[in-house]
């Protein structure tokens, strides 16, 4: 991309919703007539993670798209629950899109964190979509042994707790790219995870915890695609291969990115879901 993810984020319309289960803030692109688009950001992220899809969106008459702000992201309410499930937030994007009175299926893309709150609303409304987009998709801890799955939620809970967001972007920003993503791009990572809020990511990481996304998927309903790259150390690509290898399909390869891949490859991203390629 030649643009800035900022610069991409020109002419994006901000907004906040109310819905039965409290505000929900998104930002949104596109003049179609329809919705035809939702994306899903991860945890240590935000919808400005969809910045160049977003921004391939404006101007727009074909296409509309969407991408929230989690609950307990931005100025969305947080989930009344201490330790969320997927369910919980797949409820509460039902819930926003109700508001919206979108009543035709869409493509739902979910990256990271994302994946799993996705592929919870293809399991309790399968006829609202078209297909099913897992990026970089985290598989959840639920089935893990139960050190593991401790050792990662007080491994990211102790981390929050010790550096804070600002320091935790700092540390962790990098890992989110590969080696050669520019500057541009590892600043835009850093500022995004910088600003999330304790609280909310809190909430995400016991989500993250008890999540079994590989079972969600089992229904098999919905087209469901999966995609990462071969520089991602977050969701490695032999974990996103035997994922895939579980639906009968093989992973999509992004190219030589990291977990950022809606930044870091938006290019190979936009195609895949059917969006256009910003210059």
């Amino acid at each position: 991309m030649n643009i800035s993810p900022q610069d991409a984020l020109s002419g994006v319309v901000r907004s906040l919703v109310d819905t039965p289960l409290g505000p929900l803030q998104f930002r949104s692109a596109g003049a179609g007539p329809r919705v035809t688009h939702v994306l899903l950001h991860g945890i240590g992220s935000a919808s400005a993670s969809w910045a160049f899809q977003l921004g391939a969106a404006v101007g727009r008459q074909d296409v509309r798209v969407l991408a929230w702000e989690a609950p307990g992201y931005g100025r969305s309410a947080h989930l009344p629950q201490p330790m969320p499930t997927a369910q919980d937030y797949a409820e509460r994007l039902w819930a926003w899109l109700d508001a919206l009175y979108v009543n035709q299926p869409v493509l739902l893309a979910g990256h990271s964190l994302g994946a799993l709150m996705a592929a919870s609303a293809a399991r309790l409304r399968p006829q609202a979509l078209s297909q099913l987009v897992l990026l970089a998709p985290a598989r959840g801890y639920g089935d893990a042994p139960a050190d593991e799955r401790d050792r990662v939620v007080q491994g990211r809970l102790s981390n929050l707790q010790q550096l804070g967001p600002q320091g935790m972007a700092q540390a962790r920003g990098a890992a989110m790219l590969s080696p050669q993503a520019s500057m541009v791009l590892q600043e835009a990572v850093r500022e995004t995870m910088g600003q999330i809020d304790p609280a909310g990511y809190t909430q995400a990481v016991h989500m993250l915890g008890q999540g079994r996304l590989a079972e969600d998927l089992q229904t098999g309903v919905v087209p469901c695609v999966i995609a990462s790259g071969e520089a991602d150390t977050i969701t490695p690509p032999a974990a996103c291969d035997a994922l895939a290898q579980g639906l009968s399909q093989k992973r999509i390869s992004l190219g030589p990115v990291g977990h950022a891949c809606p930044l870091e490859a938006a290019a190979a991203v936009n195609k895949l879901l059917g969006l256009p390629v910003l210059p």
